[in-house]
């Protein structure tokens, strides 16, 4: 009998895997240098001669794909399908801030396995190592300098250009990515002045003005045969359907992006024919000789799907998934559209009354996997990292971290454009902690949406943080009305009570979470905290270490433990706190390797605390009972020295210390 499972399987592979069978790539006589450049946010119809000449006189020389479409519109998510050759629904990445399974292969990997060696350049944070796509890289480039988030197209072409200098026998694989044209556009001059009524597409221009400069030094710097794949990740909705960035909707300013080629085998000219961006994983694998299929050096038809759950997935809104074959795209959304994206590039008729959808297209839209609530969160099991949230914020990125309530009567996102905006701006003030202004644009949110978990969820922890707890608990009442077995308003609830007075009211409902969620973080560190207030010191400090193990822990978080570890008499962990903090507690650090038995250890960290310390008097105890061990030969004048400046709590350990008698 064939399962449901079965048959759900059945459909991934369909939608997320082409039907030709596996094909030998052509084995070249020499394999390419291979130069791998990702346009951030970038539009197709942005890349015109006049805004961005160096572009298109590339493009001469190569081919150049009119209808190439990205099958996501975030940063994060769309450069995993560029790297892994799958859809999201492959990957399991939906949205920036979640983090790539280290079960999926990457493309950098396979290439450093060939016998490439591997670089990156990477702009913005949105990419940095941690989120898993730094695997098979020998150089992973992320410095953006002076804590900041992201860097400029010349400053990340300088770095590029200072590394083509390094010679190597081995063919090159180098992946340079650019963020310019993200919002808030503010392009260098003169293309500030130039396009100042357009900023976005002065950023463009100083992007394409600097990538004409890394293709010139790759193809002077590097000898022999070369390649050259130049790819948008999303595009940027400039106020489009109602939507000014990305992120939320599946028209053609966010998703159709440029792609173009250089390089061995490539057929010089324009192709009309879509094809996804996923597919640059295909070709660089095809130019390295290792597979063919699916490669953009073959015209093979295919179905392109994308699409855009970050409204699903946050809000609980309609989920979004496209197709497109020839020149209709369709929509399902809620409700199908349709549209001729060559006779109607700004999809202002709908042909879905009219226009006959083909097979194709209507099995993929139908079998396109919608993730799960559980699956979504899979992703995002290391991403309470608060200072990634920072970060993520300061970009414009913040996805939520509750688990939305998928309702029948759900609205389509395009439905609820006068919402991104306010969504948008509440959750990076909720990040930043301005939870005053904050507030009234949460219940603003709440009064327009008001199955909205995540807006009712933000302004019951913003209230509670504030200190309006009558105002607190109605925002949370609220949220169990709208989620009543939501295991992220227990926790939220919990979190509250913790911090508070009725603490003992959040350990049944942390222990319930955590029964459910055994690696939810907030929930951990709070029942981390009960514990501590229980006296269960022993659990206490076991989860704690499994918090450190989950994201990295801050100074002052590894003294913690280390005091805590220390007074329960759990020497080992302890010292690997007080170690890892990297702080002053060196008389902390001398007593714990004394009780390991690691004297010289001890008498190092001894020997650096100060007579300034206030612990100085049990720093020369302890240091004479090092002394004494090691026979040094200064041992009695160090057990004086104790003797002489000992204190009330050393005064009884000298007289009855055996080693000094």
């Amino acid at each position: 009998m064939v399962t449901c499972s079965a048959v759900r399987k059945l459909c991934v592979l369909i939608a997320l895997v082409a039907c030709a069978k596996p094909r030998p790539a052509e084995t070249p006589a020499v394999r390419p240098c291979i130069l791998l450049v990702t346009l951030d946010t970038t539009r197709a119809d942005a890349m015109r001669p006049d805004i961005a000449p160096n572009f298109n006189a590339i493009a001469k020389r190569g081919s150049r794909f009119t209808q190439a479409y990205t099958p996501v519109p975030q940063t994060l998510a769309a450069h995993c399908s560029i790297m892994t050759g799958l859809y999201p629904a492959g990957h399991g990445v939906h949205e920036n801030g979640r983090y790539l399974s280290e079960k999926v292969p990457l493309l950098a990997e396979q290439m450093k396995n060939a016998g490439y060696r591997t670089a990156a350049f990477v702009s913005a944070f949105a990419l940095a190592r941690r989120f898993g796509l730094g695997r098979g890289f020998d150089v992973f480039d992320e410095d953006f300098g002076n804590g900041r988030e992201e860097r400029n197209a010349k400053e990340t072409t300088d770095r590029v250009v200072d590394y083509l200098g390094r010679h190597s026998p081995q063919p090159l694989f180098l992946w340079v990515h650019y963020y310019d044209p993200h919002y808030p556009y503010t392009p260098p001059e003169p293309f500030r002045s130039r396009y100042a009524k357009q900023p976005y597409f002065g950023e463009v221009a100083f992007m394409d003005e600097q990538l004409g400069r890394l293709v010139q030094a790759f193809e002077q710097r590097v000898s022999g045969a070369k390649a050259i794949l130049i790819v948008g990740d999303h595009g940027e909705g400039l106020g489009d359907h109602g939507e000014s960035q990305h992120g939320d909707l599946l028209y053609q300013a966010t998703m159709h992006v440029p792609l173009l080629l250089i390089g061995p085998r490539v057929r010089s000219g324009i192709s009309d024919l879509p094809v996804s961006t996923r597919r640059v994983f295909h070709t660089i694998r095809d130019w390295a000789g290792l597979d063919a299929t699916n490669s953009l050096l073959r015209s093979d038809h295919e179905v392109v799907v994308g699409e855009a759950m970050k409204p699903f997935l946050d809000y609980g809104w309609q989920p979004q998934v496209m197709a497109v074959e020839g020149r209709f795209k369709t929509i399902s959304a809620g409700k199908i559209e349709v549209y001729d994206v060559i006779a109607d590039p700004q999809e202002t008729h709908n042909l879905a009354g009219t226009a006959e959808i083909s097979r194709a297209s209507r099995a993929a839209l139908q079998q396109y996997p919608v993730p799960t609530a559980a699956e979504a969160a899979a992703a995002a099991t290391k991403a309470n990292d608060e200072e990634a949230r920072r970060q993520l914020a300061s970009l414009g990125y913040v996805a939520s971290e509750t688990k939305p309530v998928v309702r029948k009567d759900a609205p389509r996102p395009v439905d609820m454009v006068r919402l991104f905006e306010p969504l948008d701006e509440a959750a990076a003030l909720f990040v930043r902690g301005e939870y005053m202004r904050a507030v009234p644009i949460l219940e603003h949110i709440l009064a327009e949406d008001s199955h909205n978990l995540d807006a009712a969820l933000r302004l019951a922890t913003a209230e509670s943080e504030l200190g309006h707890d009558t105002k607190a608990l109605e925002a949370f009442k609220r949220a169990q009305a709208i989620a009543p077995d939501s295991p992220d308003v227990q926790t939220y609830l919990a979190l509250y009570y913790a911090k508070g007075k009725d603490w003992p009211r959040a350990v049944p409902l942390l222990e319930r979470v955590l029964a459910q969620s055994p690696d939810r973080l907030p929930a951990i560190e709070a029942l981390a905290t009960v514990r501590e207030r229980q006296g269960r010191i022993e659990e206490a400090i076991r989860l704690r270490q499994k918090i450190y193990s989950m994201r990295t822990p801050r100074p002052g978080e590894l003294v913690q433990l280390g005091e805590m570890a220390m007074a329960a008499g759990q020497t080992a962990v302890a010292i690997d706190a007080f170690e890892k903090a990297h702080s002053d507690h060196d008389l902390e650090l001398g007593v714990l390797y004394l009780a390991a038995g690691r004297l010289q250890e001890a008498r190092e960290a001894l020997d650096r605390v100060p007579p300034s310390h206030p612990g100085y008097p049990m720093a020369l105890f302890k240091r004479a009972q090092v002394s004494v061990l090691l026979h040094e030969p200064d041992a009695s004048a160090r057990v004086g020295a104790a003797r002489e400046h000992a204190n009330a709590t050393t005064r009884p350990l000298i007289a009855h210390e055996r080693l000094f008698q």
